[in-house]
């Protein structure tokens, strides 16, 4: 028989205002909305939480922080996946980009290696066997100061679910870390670096970009063409830089740095990314653009959760707390990232789309997720 679920008495975050009423999901497809607050026999009674969209992450390192605990422990990647997963559920994430780093340099001072294809495999032979909750795609993260980049790249294909590429320039003195204490700070408390230790990666690091930038970018462009993926930037900080993306094709802005920048996004119809955790610390960790600033100012399009998977929601909220205007704040982490990944059959509460919903209610302004479904199957 086919599944049958019915969420009643519950606040439902349609695409354009919420309202109170019932969602019908039938099989793995949205069947009907109906507004009123009575509970038929049968259904799940919400007692007035909200019901919204599955959420859709575009780039979050969760997936790393799994496969590697603690610096240079190398955790079996399986329970890795499956536990990202589970994870990822919980937080009422329903699709998910998982980041993965392609560009190493086995031969460097700090010296990194290949893993993404490796790992992408196992993703991929869980997804098949269907061992994993939500709908996992692949976001490749092509680190230009790198020695293997093209070669990486090369090992992916139109079949490996390739979603997004990104284009990462850690040139230090720019973009992310334009100033050099900043990253300092963050190297050393991450891997313990000497000054000495410091001042060589640095160095190295712009050696990298000099020798191979112009060459590994053009790479990552062609290589996301024949993906089909969606091509993105990462830490634009001005308008040039803005331009520079534009003109590579890029449709979708990671984490621009400046106003100045996210302006530039705006006027090029390229939809503009912020990290979840920057709204809700009220700045970047790096010094730069702060998420809320964006948004007062109009010009934030899209949520991620970037390293706190249980960020998402709650950044999501909390814009619709700012902006008064729930339905607008939910679309940030749903319809917005659905759209700006290509994908039409997900994102909103809509007769038809994917049966990718969540329920949640709130205690002392943090939403607490109650439920969710991924294509009708409750998974969490």
């Amino acid at each position: 028989m086919t599944r049958q679920t019915i969420l009643a008495n519950a606040r439902l975050i349609l695409p354009d205002r919420v309202v109170t009423g019932r969602l019908h999901l039938e099989g793995d497809r949205i069947a009907g909305i109906e507004p009123g607050e009575g509970v038929p026999a049968g259904a799940e009674d919400c007692g007035g939480d909200w019901v919204a969209p599955g959420l859709v992450e575009l780039h979050t390192d969760n997936l790393e922080r799994h496969i590697e605990p603690r610096p240079k422990v190398d955790w079996p990647h399986a329970a890795a996946l499956v536990a990202h997963d589970a994870e990822l559920a919980g937080c009422g994430i329903t699709t998910v980009f998982d980041a993965m780093r392609v560009g190493s340099n086995p031969g460097g001072k700090r010296r990194y290696l290949p893993y993404a294809r490796r790992l992408a495999s196992e993703l991929l032979e869980l997804r098949e066997a269907g061992a994993l909750r939500i709908s996992h795609f692949l976001h490749l993260r092509a680190e230009i100061c790198s020695e293997t980049l093209p070669e990486e790249m090369d090992a992916f294909g139109p079949a490996d679910r390739v979603g997004i590429v990104s284009l990462m320039d850690h040139t230090p003195g720019q973009r992310q870390f334009r100033d050099l204490s900043k990253l300092r700070a963050y190297v050393s408390g991450k891997v313990g670096m000497t000054e000495a230790e410091f001042v060589e990666h640095v160095a190295e690091l712009k050696e990298l970009r000099a020798r191979h930038g112009d060459a590994h970018e053009r790479h990552a462009v062609a290589a996301a063409q024949g993906y089909g993926a969606v091509l993105a930037s990462h830490d634009d900080t001005t308008a040039a830089h803005v331009a520079a993306s534009a003109a590579n094709g890029v449709r979708l802005a990671e984490f621009p740095t400046t106003e100045e920048a996210a302006r530039a996004c705006r006027a090029a119809g390229i939809p503009v990314m912020m990290g979840a955790p920057n709204l809700i610390r009220g700045g970047s960790h790096s010094g730069n653009v702060a998420a809320q600033d964006l948004a007062a100012a109009g010009l934030l399009d899209i949520l991620s959760s970037d390293y706190v998977p249980a960020a998402l929601l709650l950044g999501a909220v909390r814009l619709g707390r700012l902006w008064d205007d729930m339905a607008r704040g939910l679309a940030t982490v749903t319809r917005a990232p659905a759209e700006a990944a290509g994908l039409s059959d997900r994102g909103a509460l809509i007769e038809g789309r994917r049966a990718d919903v969540i329920r949640f209610g709130e205690r002392a302004g943090v939403p607490m997720v109650q439920g969710v479904w991924v294509r009708g199957a409750r998974v969490a």
